[in-house]
C-alpha cells in the first residue's frame, strides 16, 4: 500500500513538473528534461509520461517526442497539483499603489482595474458592473500577443470578436460560482475557437453586495499559480477603494 501512494506521488510529481516547464518554456517537454529534476532514468520518467498519455493528461505533437498538457491535464493541475500560491508583497504593494492614485469616478475605477489586472498577470483583463450589462472594460490585447498560441491571425482574431461582441464573454463571467476564483480551461468555456484559451473569474463587492466580475484571458497554457492570487488579490482591493467613492 506505501508503494502504491509512493508511486502515485511520484506521478502527480512528475505531471506538475511537466505542466510547471510547459508553462514557462511552451516548449514540448522531453523525458531527458524531466528526469535531471528526479532521481530517475529517462526511461523510468517515459514510461510515467506514457501511463499520463493513456489517461488523457498530456499529450504529444507528432513532430516531436515532447508532452504539452492536454485540458483535462490543466484541469487536474488547477484543482489538485498547485502549491499555495501567494503574491510577492512587492506584488501586493504595486497594485496598491495604482488606486491609490486620484480617482472620482466609478468608470475610472473599473477603467484602472483592467489595466492592473493585465499589468500584473500579462494577460488580457476584464472587468464587468452588474447594473451596465451591455458594457464591459478591458486591457492586455497586446500582452496575448505575445504568447505563441496566438501568433495565428486567425485564432486572435477569434478572441478579439468574443471580446468586443461581448455577449458571450458576459455568459461566460457571469456564470455563478461559490469559489472566490473560478476556471475555465478550454472546452470549459464553450466558445468555439477558444478551446487553447483559459479564463480566470473573481467577484467584486460595492456595499457589501456582489457588484461585478474581474476576469483574466490568456491561454491554457496560463501562469495560473501567479493569475490566481493575483485575481483574488486585486478584487479583495477593489471591493475595498469601492467602498470610498
Amino acid at each position: 500500500m506505501v508503494r502504491n501512494v509512493d508511486y502515485e506521488t511520484r506521478r502527480r510529481a512528475v505531471l506538475a513538473a511537466t505542466i510547471n516547464k510547459y508553462i514557462d518554456e511552451a516548449m514540448p517537454v522531453a523525458s531527458e528534461d524531466l528526469a535531471e529534476d528526479f532521481d530517475l532514468s529517462p526511461a523510468t520518467i517515459r514510461n510515467i509520461l506514457a501511463e499520463l498519455e493513456r489517461e488523457g493528461y498530456i499529450t504529444h505533437p507528432y513532430t516531436s517526442g515532447g508532452r504539452l498538457p492536454t485540458s483535462r491535464g490543466y484541469r487536474y493541475y488547477v484543482d489538485f497539483l498547485l502549491a499555495q500560491m501567494e503574491l510577492l508583497e512587492a506584488e501586493k504593494a504595486h497594485i496598491v499603489k495604482e488606486y491609490n492614485k486620484e480617482i472620482r469616478r466609478l468608470e475610472e475605477v473599473l477603467e484602472r482595474t483592467s489595466g492592473v489586472i493585465s499589468m500584473v498577470t500579462h494577460y488580457a483583463g476584464i472587468v464587468s458592473f452588474v447594473d451596465w450589462q451591455d458594457r464591459i472594460f478591458y486591457q492586455g490585447i497586446s500582452q496575448i500577443l505575445e504568447h505563441p498560441e496566438f501568433k495565428d491571425y486567425a485564432h486572435l482574431r477569434k478572441i478579439i470578436k468574443l471580446i468586443e461582441e461581448k455577449e458571450h464573454l458576459l455568459d461566460i463571467i457571469n456564470r455563478d460560482f461559490k469559489e472566490k476564483v473560478k476556471v475555465y480551461i478550454g472546452d470549459e468555456l464553450a466558445c468555439p475557437g477558444m478551446e487553447n484559451c483559459a479564463l480566470v473569474v473573481s467577484s467584486y463587492k460595492l456595499n457589501n453586495k456582489s457588484s461585478g466580475r474581474l476576469a483574466v484571458l490568456g491561454p491554457q497554457r496560463m501562469e495560473y499559480r501567479h493569475a490566481i492570487p493575483a485575481l483574488e488579490y486585486i478584487s479583495e482591493v477593489l471591493s475595498e477603494v469601492l467602498e470610498r467613492i
